[in-house]
């Protein structure tokens, strides 16, 4: 199939499963339960100690331009854990579209009882936007549509969120980015940033562990998420805690694919998780499905030994 109808099966496939998201790409990912930060400012400091999480998503894999997405974050607790802070960066690539994100986050947080805390987060950040028309190959040689990548533009955005959780328990409701961008698509660097409630994008995550027997523990988890003039979209996954080593799991996105995901917790700090998603739609013809992999380590800078890793 010629480069140039893949790019654009790609780029219809995305706008068809991400309506929603106008002039903008929303990046999924099947294991967003161990690192929500990257849709939820409020989520940082919520693991009580620096906690870093690195990404790789290689979407759609055989399909030329398909979405590959990394991802590197940090965050973690200040002022007796009633503050939060967090880093995150995010390279993106879908078709031509090059993105470059970055974005600090602060959350205050609040303990309520014993074990739980209730936070409000920002965050800000940038994110760096270039189409590549140059890669294209297209029909017509030195097609002019084509001979030039567009100049680099700066999107600006900023985000909210709110976010509950115990030792057992959480739920999250976010906005992550509240403005909408629009490269002027002419050849020039002209950005128009609007502040518009119809394109706001709300997550909303929830998940929950609970024990089976003594060496097994449950944990059902749900994303969703809404926009105006477009269906709701769920991600509902179950995994299973063996020995509190080992997450082996299962998960669906409506209207787009099952997933197969398992996490191996190596020391209390340490972690890798890998998943699979079979793509349900038409698009299975073309790809031979989705790999994500997630690495997380927990940093502990004070004299309590860490006995059992963190749930979320």
């Amino acid at each position: 199939m010629n480069k140039l109808i893949k790019t654009g099966l790609i780029l219809s496939a995305v706008l068809m499963l991400n309506q929603s998201a106008r002039a903008q790409f929303e990046p999924q990912f099947t294991q967003y339960m161990f690192n929500e930060m990257f849709i939820n400012p409020a989520y940082a400091g919520s693991r009580e100690q620096i906690s870093a999480t690195m990404v790789y998503r290689n979407q759609w894999v055989g399909l030329d331009g398909a979405p590959k997405t990394q991802t590197a974050s940090i965050h973690g607790p200040l002022m007796n854990k009633k503050l939060g802070l967090g880093l995150t960066i995010m390279n993106e690539s879908i078709g031509v579209t090059k993105q470059l994100s970055v974005y600090g986050n602060y959350a205050y947080r609040i303990q309520v009882g014993s074990n739980g805390a209730f936070a409000m987060g920002l965050q800000a950040g940038f994110i760096n936007h270039q189409e590549n028309l140059s890669e294209v190959i297209t029909n017509e040689e030195n097609d002019n549509e084509f001979l030039f990548n567009t100049p680099r533009v700066v999107l600006p955005n900023a985000g909210y969120g709110m976010y509950y959780n115990t030792d057992k328990f959480y739920v999250g409701l976010s906005i992550p980015r509240m403005f909408k961008n629009k490269v002027a698509g002419d050849g020039s660097s002209d950005v128009t940033n609007s502040f518009e409630f119809k394109y706001w994008h709300y997550y909303l995550t929830s998940g929950y562990v609970f024990p089976v027997s003594e060496n097994v523990k449950m944990k059902p988890s749900v994303m969703i998420k809404a926009v105006q003039g477009a269906p709701l979209n769920a991600d509902v996954t179950l995994q299973a805690l063996f020995m509190d080593v080992f997450w082996l799991g299962i998960s669906y996105r409506t209207e787009d694919s099952f997933s197969a995901l398992g996490t191996f917790q190596i020391t209390p700090k340490l972690r890798i998780g890998y998943s699979y998603d079979y793509t349900t739609t038409e698009l299975s013809n073309y790809s031979n499905g989705t790999h994500e992999i997630n690495l997380g380590y927990d940093f502990s800078f004070t004299k309590k030994k860490i006995v059992t890793p963190r749930y979320f």
